[in-house]
């Protein structure tokens, strides 16, 4: 019988590979007070390079968390603020023509960097928000006829309000599939809101962070969560719940 890929040795890599998790995650509570689900889960779409969306209404710290995240990481890190107007060569950047030199000139947009935040992504129309298609699924943009890669690793981190808010649009749901989570983010419990308070109560109470983490370094923990072993009787659970998703009836 085969030794499974989950042997004391893989569990020696995975664990060697992810020791800056925990000073990752002190770093961000210098910042953020509470809202452990949502930093955790953060740094699951981090390590198993999947999108992430944030649900909640203003306030709540997600547009915080994500810089916080970048800061903490030294990622290159581009935020897009997402409005009725926006257009997507805002997004993934245009052609400009120099007419001293008789040609275009390529001019790459904000989604060239290892994080993405796409603020308040619901706040432009469907046409706007489908210009991250490309770049979320396949890692690449394209910018008339040429194809450029994007920087490794990449993560777009957007944030919308709850669809009853003023002036905001569905996501297409081609859109939401790219997603790997969506978070549901809460208000802070009452013990988190006095610390928030006595954080805030002085206008000098912005707090920096270190980078704990490189780049390098979440690439290696990624190349061992990825080999992580999964017993074939999971996989076969996990075809049949989403099968059950498609037809419940059966």
């Amino acid at each position: 019988m085969n030794q499974p890929a989950s042997s004391p040795v893989s569990e020696e890599k995975l664990t060697d590979a992810t020791r800056w998790l925990p000073g990752l995650r002190a770093e961000i509570a210098k910042v953020i007070v509470g809202q452990h689900y949502l930093v955790d889960r953060l740094l699951v779409g981090l390590l198993a390079n999947g999108h992430v969306l944030l649900e909640g209404v203003p306030g709540l710290a997600k547009t915080l968390s994500i810089r916080t995240l970048a800061a903490a990481t030294g990622a290159d890190f581009k935020r897009i603020q997402f409005t009725p107007d926006l257009l997507p060569t805002d997004i993934i950047g245009t052609l400009i023509y120099s007419p001293k030199e008789e040609r275009f000139h390529t001019r790459k947009g904000p989604v060239f960097a290892n994080l993405v935040l796409a603020d308040e992504i619901n706040r432009a129309p469907a046409k706007v928000q489908s210009a991250l298609l490309e770049a979320m699924q396949e890692r690449q943009v394209t910018i008339g006829d040429e194809t450029y890669p994007l920087p490794e690793p990449f993560l777009v981190l957007a944030t919308e309000n709850p669809i009853d808010q003023e002036g905001t649009y569905p996501l297409p749901e081609a859109q939401v599939d790219r997603f790997m989570l969506k978070l549901k983010v809460g208000y802070p419990t009452k013990a988190d809101e006095r610390e928030i308070l006595d954080r805030m109560a002085s206008t000098s109470a912005q707090r920096s962070v270190n980078a704990v983490a490189s780049l390098e370094a979440i690439q290696a923990a990624r190349q061992q969560v990825n080999a992580v072993y999964v017993a074939p009787k999971i996989r076969d659970y996990i075809v049949d719940l989403v099968l059950a998703t498609r037809e419940p009836a059966e």
